[in-house]
This record gives structure tokens, sequence and C-alpha cells, in this order.
């Protein structure tokens, strides 16, 4: 049996990429990361492992437990997915 991929899948733009913040204070990277996707249109999704969720919710952030130099998966999709993505990566990348 053939695995279901999501349909959004195939629409959406997406980066591998490694977290390089400074400092340990990573509940208030994560809150200003939230801050963030929030202000773009598109559906921003973060994915650690098996667990993948929305960059615009607080909570489901803070379940997601990032740490330092963690590889992540960020995609996008919407009218300014493009943006969103180089926002979001530049940073979780360089703090930017």
């Amino acid at each position: 049996m053939r695995a279901k991929t999501r349909k959004e899948d195939k629409f959406m733009k997406k980066k591998h990429i490694s977290i390089n913040l400074e400092g340990e204070q990573m509940a208030r990277h994560i809150a200003m990361l939230v801050q963030k996707a929030s202000k773009y249109e598109s559906s921003i999704y973060i994915q650690s492992g098996d667990k993948r969720v929305n960059a615009k919710s607080i909570m489901g952030m803070m379940t997601l437990g990032m740490d330092l130099s963690e590889n992540l998966e960020i995609s996008a999709e919407g009218t300014d997915e493009e943006t969103a993505l180089d926002g979001i990566t530049g940073f979780l990348t360089s703090g930017e």
C-alpha cells in the first residue's frame, strides 16, 4: 500500500535548515518567531522529525521543543510564501 501524501505538499515551498540562534532563551526565540510568522498571509509550518506544527501557534511551537543546531523543515503556502520562507529561515539561522 502506498503512503498517502498531503495534497498541499505538491504546492508548498519548503526549505531545510539548521537552527543557529544565540543564547539559551529558546522560549523567547519561539515567541519572536510566532510574531514574525503571523505577519505573513501564507500558511507556515515547521517540522522537526515527525512533529509538524503551525508556526503561527505559540502553543504548537512550544510543543515542538526546538534545540540549538536542530535540523528543521520550514514550509509555506500562499501569496507571500517565498517572502515568508526567507523571513522565517533568516530568523532561525541568524536571528534576523
